[in-house]
């Protein structure tokens, strides 16, 4: 054996362990660990092998450290036929996450058996590929077409009861898992039960003929925005269905390299790797301890303070929401209860779940309800005087050490600061709506922020599931003030002579869910307008600057929550209707500035909305208010409904080419105005035929 994989007689079983710390991947010594060990148990005298697994996990899927190297022999297909053609009764003793390839371990074995508190998964999909060891072939069998195709294309992981309803797994126990498969091995000898090969079990194909995969294809494929890999997998999985072994085996290999050569599973890699870079401090804050946080405040009770609330109570953190008045308070509490009961009508949460997280919910009227907090996130009117009035007060009130956390979009965290006694405690933590559910958490570090206080912000939002982005101070921050060049170049192609419409209708072909026009409807016109005015002596002179958005602001037509906007929202729906009142004032507008009126095509519309994302943020970058373009991926990807296929702005821009990039924005720039001057990282990157370089 070699290190990472021992094999060890307890009697007529012999017993296979990985060891390879932290998850258990599949190196390639784990390979060859395991192809030397199962050679092994099936020329001894054992009467049967349990694979099992050290540490806190069963083997969690691949090594990430080998992705986009040429393979290494052994192969992971190769070392599971091999493992499942033992003649010997082999069982896979699953413990932690059985995930990827660690699960397509497993189902190579005869027998399955796992702790209760075990998860399986083939998440696959979720790097653009597809189950690349024989789980096509093997899942449907062990469990259905149905299910297995559902665990493939959604990605996410089952409970162990749930796999045991299945047929996934034979058995489930809550301790001792090593004596458990032991004994369950040594049964399968006494009952005379040999091997049972999973690729060699019968399919159910009741009810399912060509035109179930075609119906799936479509489903899937509405529900995915025509992502590759879901398609990919119905694909390998109708060959499982309805070909040989060899012939599935051999064209499911193909579809693999197929999705491992294309730019989605780079750019879904790219994201992986993304978000282990932007979980790392910097390092002045590597070495800082995290403040303890046991109990958070939050200033508001609206829609973005209950959501921002609700993170922590799901994540088992008492909260204590303070509002101006106590009927504004109680609002407060109703809104969160609210909210979770209407996770209970729906499934997604059992009423002693939504108990246990209200009865860690405080509201109150007054500020010295936060003396004893470790954390207050205030999430107030982006009003940059009321803010400095909100900390003034919780500087005051909070203890030493309390963290002092803005949740603003846009405004000077250091400005912020400085009403206080205290700017070494403060930072920003820039949530998304809705706050309980957007993954995305900018934390934005103020110019005296303290090594420790960014340390804490970190770890906190890993433990509250959020994807942290460290970002500097600027207007806007690193999302928002790229939102301003992608909505600006949005309004002066209405300008120009495109229909809210065909603006919208390209981007969602690009795939992302809306597109500008309708997202502004969404989120309400009037914020940026107010936001706008509020900066007036920092917006452009040029009459174009998001002129419709203001005309629009200003006639009330604010989105849906008035029922017009950029469309009409007929009755109170959120189902938009195109308005002709809207075009034609679009159009007479743009007549009245003198500008030319043409036609658009879907493909220069995507460009050039993409490119004023990309060009904004070179700048982002160059100026260090983003540590890396990945992180700026990571940003518009969990933030603004990017899609992952694509692998957000930055490395969408650096696959189609540096060179060929800076060249279109110089065009831009000739032709639409010096608003498109391209920012002087593209031209030097394009000059030396580099990239962003992560």
């Amino acid at each position: 054996m070699n290190q990472v994989v021992s094999y060890n007689r307890h009697g007529d079983v012999g017993v296979i362990t990985v060891n390879n710390p932290p998850v258990n991947a599949t190196s390639q010594a784990v390979r060859a660990g395991l192809q030397s060990a199962m050679q092994e148990a099936v020329s001894d005298d054992s009467k049967a092998v349990v694979i099992q697994c050290a540490g806190r996990t069963f083997i969690a899927g691949a090594d990430i450290t080998e992705f986009g190297k040429p393979p290494r022999d052994p192969s992971l297909p190769s070392v599971l036929d091999l493992i499942e053609s033992c003649p010997k009764p082999v069982v896979a003793a699953i413990h932690g996450t059985a995930l990827g390839g660690g699960l397509e371990t497993a189902m190579a074995a005869h027998y399955r058996i796992a702790l209760v508190s075990a998860k399986m998964g083939l998440p696959e999909v979720n790097l653009g590929l597809l189950p690349g060891a024989g789980g096509t072939h093997r899942a449907p069998r062990l469990m259905g077409l149905e299910a297995a195709l559902d665990l493939m294309v959604n990605g996410a992981p089952i409970s162990a009861m749930k796999a045991l309803e299945c047929g996934l797994i034979d058995s489930v126990v809550e301790s001792d898992l090593e004596s458990a498969a032991i004994a369950y091995a040594l049964d399968c000898v006494a009952e005379g039960a040999g091997p049972r090969r999973s690729n060699d079990q019968p399919l159910d194909m009741t009810g399912i003929d060509s035109a179930w995969f075609d119906e799936k294809r479509q489903s899937i494929g509405k529900k995915t925005r025509g992502a590759a890999a879901p398609q990919r997998i119905i694909d390998a999985v109708e060959l499982s269905a309805t070909t040989s072994l060899e012939e599935a085996t051999a064209r499911t290999r193909e579809l693999f390299m197929e999705l491992m050569s294309g730019t989605e599973s780079k750019a879904m890699r790219h994201l992986f790797f993304a978000e282990r870079a932007a979980a790392k401090l910097p390092a002045d804050c590597a070495q800082a301890a995290p403040r303890t946080i046991k109990k958070v405040g939050i200033i508001g009770g609206g829609t973005m303070g209950a959501g921002i609330g609700m993170n922590f109570l799901d994540n088992g953190i008492p909260v204590t929401i303070v509002e101006m008045t106590s009927d504004a308070a109680s609002a407060a509490r109703e809104r969160v209860a609210r909210t979770y009961e209407t996770s209970v009508q729906r499934g997604r949460l059992d009423a002693a779940t939504v108990e246990a997280r209200m009865g860690l919910l405080s509201v109150a009227d007054d500020y010295s309800a936060l003396a004893d907090v470790d954390l207050v996130v205030e999430a107030v009117f982006e009003d940059p005087e009321v803010k400095a009035e909100v900390f003034r007060k919780l500087d005051a009130v909070c203890k030493p050490g309390a963290i002092l956390a803005t949740n603003t979009s846009y405004q000077d965290v250091d400005a912020i600061a400085a009403a206080t006694s205290r700017p070494e405690d403060v930072i920003g933590m820039h949530y998304f709506s809705p706050a309980n559910v957007m993954k995305l958490l900018e934390i934005v570090r103020g110019a005296k922020t303290a090594p420790d206080v960014v340390a804490t912000a970190m770890s906190l939002a890993k433990k509250v599931r959020k994807v942290p982005v460290l970002v500097g101070v600027c207007y806007g921050f690193v999302g928002n003030r790229m939102l301003l060049q992608y909505g600006r170049e949005s309004q002066n192609m209405l300008l120009e002579g495109a229909t809210p419409a065909q603006i919208d209708e390209a981007m969602q072909g690009f795939g992302f869910a809306m597109g500008p026009c309708a997202v502004g409807d969404l989120a309400g016109l009037d914020i940026g307008y107010k936001a706008r005015k509020a900066r007036a002596d920092a917006n452009p002179s040029d009459p174009r600057y998001y002129r419709i958005g203001d005309m629009l602001a200003e006639a009330g037509r604010l989105g849906q929550k008035t029922g017009k906007g950029f469309y009409n929202y007929p009755a109170g729906s959120r189902m938009r209707e195109v308005d002709p009142e809207v075009e034609a004032m679009i159009m007479a507008e743009g007549k009245r500035l003198g500008i030319p009126q043409r036609s658009f095509e879907a493909g220069e519309i995507q460009e050039r909305l993409l490119l004023a994302l990309a060009n904004e943020g070179a700048r982002i970058l160059s100026e260090g208010i983003a540590q890396r373009a990945s992180d700026i991926d990571l940003v518009y990807i969990n933030g603004y409904g990017f899609p992952r296929k694509h692998g957000g702005p930055m490395f969408y821009a650096e696959n189609l080419g540096m060179d060929k990039v800076y060249a279109r924005i110089c065009e831009f720039r000739e032709h639409l105005g010096d608003y498109w001057e391209p920012a002087p990282l593209l031209k030097e990157l394009a000059e030396k035929g580099q990239g962003f370089g992560g």
